[in-house]
Protein backbone atom coordinates (compact mmCIF):
# COMPACT_ATOMS: atom_id res chain seq x y z
CA UNK A 1 0.00 0.00 0.00
CA UNK A 2 0.93 3.64 -0.85
CA UNK A 3 0.65 6.88 1.08
CA UNK A 4 0.53 9.87 -0.91
CA UNK A 5 0.12 13.27 1.53
CA UNK A 6 0.10 16.54 0.05
CA UNK A 7 1.00 19.23 2.80
CA UNK A 8 -0.45 22.27 3.40
CA UNK A 9 -3.41 24.13 5.91
CA UNK A 10 -6.74 23.23 6.48
CA UNK A 11 -9.52 25.81 6.03
CA UNK A 12 -10.98 28.18 3.36
CA UNK A 13 -8.86 31.25 4.50
CA UNK A 14 -5.61 28.76 3.13
CA UNK A 15 -7.08 27.02 -0.12
CA UNK A 16 -6.04 28.87 -2.68
CA UNK A 17 -2.28 30.07 -0.73
CA UNK A 18 0.65 29.11 -2.41
CA UNK A 19 2.19 27.12 0.45
CA UNK A 20 -1.38 25.10 -0.36
CA UNK A 21 0.36 23.23 -3.39
CA UNK A 22 0.31 19.74 -1.90
CA UNK A 23 -3.19 20.00 -1.40
CA UNK A 24 -3.48 21.28 -4.47
CA UNK A 25 -2.21 18.98 -6.28
CA UNK A 26 -3.65 15.78 -4.05
CA UNK A 27 -7.17 17.29 -4.51
CA UNK A 28 -6.82 17.35 -8.11
CA UNK A 29 -5.34 13.59 -8.15
CA UNK A 30 -8.40 12.88 -5.88
CA UNK A 31 -10.44 14.34 -8.84
CA UNK A 32 -9.18 12.48 -11.77
CA UNK A 33 -8.96 9.00 -10.12
CA UNK A 34 -12.79 9.54 -8.94
CA UNK A 35 -11.49 9.63 -4.71
CA UNK A 36 -13.80 11.21 -2.00
CA UNK A 37 -11.32 13.03 0.23
CA UNK A 38 -14.02 13.65 2.83
CA UNK A 39 -13.32 10.20 5.87
CA UNK A 40 -11.67 11.93 8.95
CA UNK A 41 -8.74 9.44 9.42
CA UNK A 42 -5.53 9.34 10.56
CA UNK A 43 -5.81 13.92 11.50
CA UNK A 44 -6.59 14.20 7.60
CA UNK A 45 -8.94 14.08 5.28
CA UNK A 46 -8.86 10.69 3.11
CA UNK A 47 -9.62 8.68 0.34
CA UNK A 48 -8.37 5.02 -0.91
CA UNK A 49 -8.41 3.78 -4.01
CA UNK A 50 -7.05 1.04 -6.05
CA UNK A 51 -4.92 0.65 -8.68
CA UNK A 52 -2.95 -1.53 -10.61
CA UNK A 53 -3.29 -3.95 -8.07
CA UNK A 54 -1.66 -1.79 -5.62
CA UNK A 55 -3.76 0.45 -3.03
CA UNK A 56 -3.20 3.93 -2.32
CA UNK A 57 -4.54 6.59 0.47
CA UNK A 58 -4.54 10.17 -0.51
CA UNK A 59 -4.53 12.59 2.17
CA UNK A 60 -4.72 15.91 2.88
CA UNK A 61 -3.11 16.31 7.06
CA UNK A 62 -5.63 18.57 8.98
CA UNK A 63 -2.89 19.30 11.49
CA UNK A 64 -1.95 22.73 10.14
CA UNK A 65 1.17 22.45 7.91
CA UNK A 66 4.10 22.96 11.20
CA UNK A 67 2.71 19.59 12.53
CA UNK A 68 2.27 17.70 9.49
CA UNK A 69 4.28 14.80 10.57
CA UNK A 70 1.69 13.99 13.30
CA UNK A 71 -1.06 12.98 10.66
CA UNK A 72 1.75 11.20 8.72
CA UNK A 73 2.62 9.34 11.66
CA UNK A 74 -0.57 8.09 12.18
CA UNK A 75 -1.39 7.45 8.60
CA UNK A 76 1.42 5.42 8.38
CA UNK A 77 1.18 3.36 11.35
CA UNK A 78 -2.69 3.17 10.86
CA UNK A 79 -2.52 1.60 7.54
CA UNK A 80 1.10 -0.23 8.21
CA UNK A 81 2.63 1.69 4.94
CA UNK A 82 6.34 1.30 4.68
CA UNK A 83 7.90 4.54 4.87
CA UNK A 84 9.41 3.76 1.27
CA UNK A 85 5.80 3.77 0.25
CA UNK A 86 5.25 7.25 1.29
CA UNK A 87 5.15 9.89 -0.97
CA UNK A 88 5.27 13.81 0.14
CA UNK A 89 4.26 16.42 -2.30
CA UNK A 90 5.14 20.11 -0.99
CA UNK A 91 5.63 23.50 -2.28
CA UNK A 92 9.58 24.76 -2.48
CA UNK A 93 10.33 28.56 -3.02
CA UNK A 94 13.64 27.34 -4.53
CA UNK A 95 12.74 26.03 -7.54
CA UNK A 96 10.84 28.10 -10.31
CA UNK A 97 7.12 27.91 -10.85
CA UNK A 98 6.19 25.26 -12.91
CA UNK A 99 9.22 23.59 -12.61
CA UNK A 100 9.54 20.38 -9.84
CA UNK A 101 12.27 17.93 -8.50
CA UNK A 102 12.07 14.44 -6.95
CA UNK A 103 13.83 13.15 -3.69
CA UNK A 104 14.16 9.58 -2.85
CA UNK A 105 15.44 10.88 0.78
CA UNK A 106 16.94 13.73 2.59
CA UNK A 107 16.63 16.95 4.74
CA UNK A 108 13.84 18.99 5.14
CA UNK A 109 15.68 22.27 3.91
CA UNK A 110 13.75 25.16 5.19
CA UNK A 111 10.21 23.53 5.27
CA UNK A 112 8.71 23.39 7.92
CA UNK A 113 5.87 20.89 7.39
CA UNK A 114 8.88 18.70 5.86
CA UNK A 115 10.89 19.34 9.36
CA UNK A 116 7.84 18.00 11.31
CA UNK A 117 7.18 14.75 8.92
CA UNK A 118 10.71 13.68 9.62
CA UNK A 119 10.41 14.75 13.05
CA UNK A 120 7.76 12.52 13.86
CA UNK A 121 8.55 9.49 11.52
CA UNK A 122 12.35 9.70 12.41
CA UNK A 123 13.58 8.91 8.87
CA UNK A 124 14.61 10.87 6.06
CA UNK A 125 14.36 7.56 3.87
CA UNK A 126 10.73 8.55 1.66
CA UNK A 127 10.15 9.93 -1.70
CA UNK A 128 9.26 13.11 -2.25
CA UNK A 129 7.77 15.40 -5.00
CA UNK A 130 9.19 19.45 -4.60
CA UNK A 131 6.34 21.91 -6.35
CA UNK A 132 7.99 25.25 -7.48
CA UNK A 133 7.07 28.55 -6.37
CA UNK A 134 10.05 30.16 -7.28
CA UNK A 135 11.43 33.25 -7.68
CA UNK A 136 10.13 34.65 -4.05
CA UNK A 137 10.15 38.30 -5.48
CA UNK A 138 12.59 40.61 -4.44
CA UNK A 139 12.22 42.15 -0.94
CA UNK A 140 9.47 40.20 -0.71
CA UNK A 141 8.51 38.63 2.85
CA UNK A 142 8.42 34.52 2.28
CA UNK A 143 6.01 34.25 4.93
CA UNK A 144 4.17 36.49 3.00
CA UNK A 145 4.41 35.27 -0.34
CA UNK A 146 3.66 31.84 0.44
CA UNK A 147 1.07 32.58 2.04
CA UNK A 148 -0.66 34.27 -0.82
CA UNK A 149 -2.58 33.10 -3.55
CA UNK A 150 -1.25 32.94 -7.22
CA UNK A 151 -1.52 35.82 -9.86
CA UNK A 152 -3.68 34.88 -12.55
CA UNK A 153 -1.03 35.08 -14.54
CA UNK A 154 0.71 32.34 -13.19
CA UNK A 155 -2.08 30.07 -12.72
CA UNK A 156 -0.65 28.21 -16.35
CA UNK A 157 2.57 27.64 -15.25
CA UNK A 158 1.01 25.95 -11.72
CA UNK A 159 -0.72 23.66 -14.22
CA UNK A 160 2.28 22.91 -15.88
CA UNK A 161 4.18 21.66 -12.53
CA UNK A 162 1.49 20.06 -11.36
CA UNK A 163 0.73 18.09 -14.68
CA UNK A 164 4.52 17.19 -14.22
CA UNK A 165 3.59 16.15 -10.51
CA UNK A 166 1.31 13.62 -11.75
CA UNK A 167 3.84 12.15 -14.56
CA UNK A 168 6.29 11.85 -11.28
CA UNK A 169 4.07 10.12 -9.19
CA UNK A 170 3.08 7.75 -11.38
CA UNK A 171 6.12 6.86 -11.97
CA UNK A 172 7.44 6.78 -8.28
CA UNK A 173 3.83 4.62 -8.07
CA UNK A 174 5.51 2.39 -10.59
CA UNK A 175 9.04 1.77 -8.18
CA UNK A 176 10.51 4.17 -11.17
CA UNK A 177 11.65 6.85 -8.52
CA UNK A 178 15.31 7.01 -9.96
CA UNK A 179 13.49 7.46 -13.84
CA UNK A 180 11.61 10.45 -12.09
CA UNK A 181 14.99 11.61 -11.01
CA UNK A 182 16.42 11.98 -13.99
CA UNK A 183 13.11 12.92 -15.99
CA UNK A 184 12.45 15.82 -13.81
CA UNK A 185 15.68 16.78 -11.73
CA UNK A 186 18.27 17.74 -15.10
CA UNK A 187 15.52 20.55 -16.22
CA UNK A 188 17.31 23.68 -16.29
CA UNK A 189 20.05 22.91 -14.39
CA UNK A 190 23.12 21.03 -15.08
CA UNK A 191 24.02 18.97 -12.00
CA UNK A 192 21.48 16.39 -10.30
CA UNK A 193 19.42 18.46 -7.49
Amino acid sequence: MWAVVGLGNPGRRYSETRHNVGYTFVKKIAKEWKVRLKKKIFFSKAGEVEREDDKILLALPQTYMNKSGLAVKKILEGRDIKQENLVVVYDDLDIPLGEIRIRKSGGPGTHKGMSSVIEEIRTQEFPRIRVGLGPLPEGENAVNYVLSSFKQAEKSRLEEGLRKAREALEMILAGEVERAMNTYNQRGKTSVD
